[in-house]
């Protein structure tokens, strides 16, 4: 499977594909899975649209099969980046360099597990819909710290399985719950004036809920 310029080709053999149609949706749901895992980094939103099939025969004659259906994938934004070089001229960090790393081994680690593990899946459909709803986001982001919860049986056992620091854990709770926030989880039992959270306190509080979603993709990874 390729990812380029906005368009995604798996190339399958035929009787691979013959002896198991089903492959088509699982490739879908695994690249579904994919981009749930980027979205972590970008925060952006997008629309995938359902796969069309070409077969393509030994004579090189196709067939097209074509499901139809208008959708588009938008990325916008960017990060301002920065390379880090010693007095040689030799790199020490590149910052632009590293996130596409990290973001692509989250992408495969969701691509991996987000097909799979129930709630792995709701984890990463949690983050989408805090980036498709903002008016609710912090509600949608602390749905990820409520899941870990339930799976580990409580915030001490989740932090220590995962590598959680206590602090994160508290400061999610804090800026969903407690702050008189718009986006906020108990907005109607605020006895004072409503506010819109700040852009550092939205980008916290996505950090601290990527690296939570993260944790747990790297437990299930290790099979522990």
């Amino acid at each position: 499977m390729t990812i380029a310029d906005g368009k995604v080709e798996a190339r399958i053999d035929a009787a691979i594909y013959d002896s198991d149609p089903t492959i088509r949706q699982r490739c879908h749901d695994a690249l579904e899975s994919r981009f749930l895992g980027a979205q972590l980094f970008g925060h952006k939103g997008y629309e995938l649209s359902k796969s069309t099939m070409t077969r393509v025969h030994p004579d090189g004659r196709k067939d097209y099969f074509l499901e139809v259906e208008s959708a588009h994938l938008v990325i916008s934004g960017g990060e301002v980046d920065f390379r880090v070089t010693d007095k040689n001229g030799i790199l020490i960090a590149d910052t632009k360099r590293d996130r596409i790393e990290r973001r692509k081994n989250l992408a495969e680690l969701a691509s991996t597990h987000g097909t799979t593990d129930a709630l792995a899946v709701a984890l990463l459909r949690s983050y989408d819909a805090a980036v498709k709803d903002p008016n609710n986001e912090l509600v949608h982001l602390y749905e990820i710290r409520e899941g870990l919860a339930v799976r580990f049986g409580g915030a001490t056992s989740a932090c220590s399985a995962l590598g959680i620091s206590s602090t994160s854990w508290s400061r999610l709770g804090q800026l969903c719950n407690n702050e008189p926030l718009r986006q906020g989880r108990h907005r109607g039992k605020s006895s004072g004036t409503l506010r819109d959270a700040t852009e550092h306190e939205l980008a916290e509080t996505r950090g601290i809920a990527r690296a939570m979603i993260e944790a747990y993709l790297r437990h299930l990874d290790r099979g522990t």
